[in-house]
Order: C-alpha cells, then structure tokens, then sequence
C-alpha cells in the first residue's frame, strides 16, 4: 500500500473517530440536560402540589389566597376587637400575618405542612413569629374554644357542619368573619365589601343561644336579608 494511501485512511479513521466522539459527547449532553429538567420538573411539582391540593379533610379545600380587599374587609370589621383570633384553613399565612400585626395573637390551623413552613418562614421575616404561630391539623380535631375572633374562607360543602361545631366550642363573646361563603343558617349582625371580597360578621352570642334553646335550624336566605355596609 503507498504512502499516500495510508494517509487517507489514517485520515478517514480519524474523521469517523471525531464524529464517533462528537455523538457520545451531544449523547451525554442530552442525557444530562434531560436528567435537570426532569429533576425540576419534579420538584417544581413536588412543591407546587400541595399549594393546590385540598388543605383541610372531610371537603375539597383548595388554597386559594386572600385578595387585598377581602384582607382589608376582615379587619376593618374587627378593628374593635382584640385578642385572640384563628384563621382556620390559615393557607400562605397572610391573615394571621395581617392580625399579628393589628395587635391581636393569632394562630393558623391548615392541614398542608408545605403551607404551614412558609407561612412560619413569612411571620420570622416579617418580625411577627412571637404573636403568629401556625399548626398543623385538621380543623375538626382541633377545638376552637380558646379563641375570641375566627376566620374561615370556606366552601358550602362544609359550612353546615362547621356551624356546629363553632356555636358548642366558642365564648359567647366570639366573633365569626366567613370569607367568600357566608354560613347557611346564622344570620349576619354586618357585612363588608362585595362580591367574592364580600365577608359576614356573626356573633356568637346569638347563634349560641339558638343551639342552647334548640330552636330549629333553617336555612336563612342572606341575599334578602338588609345588612350595612362599610
């Protein structure tokens, strides 16, 4: 074989080598950019899920957060009131951040640890971890016989229970805001907002003495039923 053949083929051998190297080489690349995007995809759903998923048991509860105005609402209704005050279903903690900081000592009941680790992680930054604690449980394990003021942003599928549940713990003197839902029997002493901003003010006084009486429970239509707004 001449000299010159040699070479070609030296050359040729050298060549398929490159290319040879060169598709192991993007064979590896894809292998690894594969490999970091499925491991983001993975914690990006490891931690996105529980944020959507239901938050309390016995009813479908997504996290949904306060808006600015129902926020607004919640505490101008309670502007004079003082205390203790839960937030059952506490989600990204903002309302018993917000009530931390208007004075009151408030705590967080949600069933989501993801939630409940932010929402410690917010009150330590925001300087107000000392007036806001957060735990996790399941709203009807837990009694609510302790607190002044309550919070709920509930869904109708659980009002009717929760009802009960509230007039057998909570003092007389308790105060009730529901969010987004009112409660299917109790009639509101006020109201604040509008629409789904919209949040109702029970005392517990009243629906109390109805449970203690046994007067019969039915169903108040809240739509035709006059209330101030602020």
């Amino acid at each position: 074989m001449s000299q010159e053949s040699i070479f070609v083929d030296s050359a040729a051998e050298g060549q398929l080598n490159s290319v040879v190297k060169e598709k192991q080489s993007r064979s590896r690349l894809g292998l690894v950019v594969t490999g970091v995007l499925g491991g983001t995809l993975v914690a990006l759903y490891a931690v996105a899920t529980p944020f959507v998923a239901p938050a309390l048991r016995k009813v479908c509860l997504p996290f949904v957060p306060a808006t600015t105005a129902q926020l607004e609402n919640v505490f101008k209704v309670l502007r004079a009131r003082s205390g203790t005050l839960v937030d059952i279903g506490s989600g990204d903690g903002r309302i018993v951040i917000a009530a931390a900081k208007h004075g009151f000592q408030a705590s967080g009941f949600e069933l989501n640890p993801w939630l409940v680790w932010y929402s410690r992680y917010k009150a330590l930054r925001e300087g107000v971890h000392r007036s806001a604690s957060f735990h996790i449980s399941d709203l009807w394990k837990v009694s609510f016989s302790q607190y002044s003021n309550v919070v709920i942003f509930g869904v109708p599928q659980m009002m009717d229970q929760l009802e009960l549940k509230l007039a057998s713990e909570l003092p007389s003197t308790a105060k009730v805001v529901a969010c987004r839902f009112p409660f299917p029997t109790w009639v509101p002493e006020r109201t604040a907002g509008e629409g789904i901003d919209t949040v109702w003010v029970y005392d517990a006084m009243t629906f109390k003495s109805h449970l203690q009486q046994g007067l019969p429970r039915t169903t108040t239509d809240h739509e035709d039923t006059p209330a101030s707004h602020t």
